[in-house]
């Protein structure tokens, strides 16, 4: 397919951060776009229609449940055509029972309702870390992926590395003088962080870019990759504040963790929060970067860069107030 504008796309999961980016994206490059939304959406449900629709200028809202394929046909599709879905939707949590129900329950739905309606093309919001899926919310993300491949649809599948909203979590901590938290010495991991905006156009080229069509697509930010030391001397340089870093050995999470799953024998509620301070844990301790499969190492060289935002730029917004973090339920990232 050429490249060409004015496409018809249903895309679910809009309300999130990365949707309301994607929708914009979308908008911009000409396309005409349905959301649909449930009638509260949004972390704990405080957006109703009205307040959703009021988030995506220029797209049609409509109500219904974006998790179950006979809505999506039925109150999203509503018996239109469209050339094109487009899904945003990830679980809140990551918490296993959650994981499966959105990351690969949900968009399984999503890809039925694609099929039964006649939709040529498929586009998922990925991950990056489910190259190495030891996770809930990474083995459900990527069985997704493999129905998504195995569909005969045309499809996009779009796995970026960490948002800058989840490399901000430390921003106050340090403006109100506390140290940098590491686990182990702050060079353990990188990443190329990119933002909403650029995720939000290199996921709506896929629609029209022929290079993005039947591929996996990892993607990172612009500039090269980031330590969490370089990002808490960046941000001590940026307040003017003398560098200051507490060192956390990765026993410590190991403690809690293998400590979080001996009580769920006793209190199954704690297992959730075992497999939270998991993704804790993976994050503080694995790149996101493509891995090599030859010589399983990250290579950032190979992780494809894109757009022109910075986390550089994100942090001096944060420290200036003209942006504020919406961590929601990711908080633990």
């Amino acid at each position: 397919m050429s490249d060409r504008s004015g496409l018809r796309v249903l895309l679910l999961g809009a309300t999130g951060t990365i949707g309301q980016a994607t929708a914009q994206a979308l908008r911009r490059q000409g396309h005409a776009v349905v959301c649909l939304v449930r009638p509260r959406s949004g972390v704990g449900g405080r957006l109703d229609a009205a307040a959703a629709a009021a988030l995506l200028p220029g797209c049609t809202v409509r109500t219904g449940d974006p998790t179950q394929q006979a809505s999506i046909v039925r109150d999203g599709m509503a018996g239109e055509r469209f050339d094109a879905l487009v899904s945003c939707m990830a679980s809140r949590t990551g918490a296993p029972l959650d994981a499966w129900a959105i990351d690969h329950g949900a968009t399984l739905q999503a890809l039925q309702a694609a099929q039964d309606s006649s939709v040529p093309h498929m586009v998922m919001l990925s991950a990056l870390c489910v190259q190495k899926p030891l996770l809930a919310f990474q083995q459900a993300k990527r069985a997704a992926e493999q129905a998504l491949i195995a569909s005969g649809l045309r499809y996009s599948i779009v796995r970026p590395t960490a948002f800058f909203k989840s490399l901000s979590g430390q921003v106050e901590r340090v403006r109100r003088g506390q140290p940098f938290l590491l686990m182990g010495d702050g060079r353990l991991t990188a990443c190329k962080p990119i933002s909403d905006r650029d995720l939000g156009d290199f996921i709506a080229s896929c629609l029209t870019d022929p290079q993005r069509h039947d591929r996996v697509l990892p993607i990172g930010g612009p500039g090269p990759a980031i330590t969490p030391r370089e990002q808490g001397e960046h941000l001590f340089a940026l307040l003017g504040r003398q560098p200051r870093f507490r060192e956390v050995p990765v026993w410590v999470l190991d403690g809690v963790i293998g400590g979080l799953r001996l009580a769920s024998r006793l209190r199954p509620s704690l297992a959730d929060k075992a497999e939270l301070a998991g993704i804790g844990r993976y994050y503080a301790t694995e790149s996101m970067l493509v891995l090599n499969p030859l010589t399983g190492r990250y290579d950032a060289d190979a992780t494809p860069s894109t757009g022109s935002d910075t986390l550089w730029d994100h942090y001096a917004a944060l420290a200036r107030g003209e942006a504020a973090p919406d961590r929601g339920d990711h908080a633990v990232f």
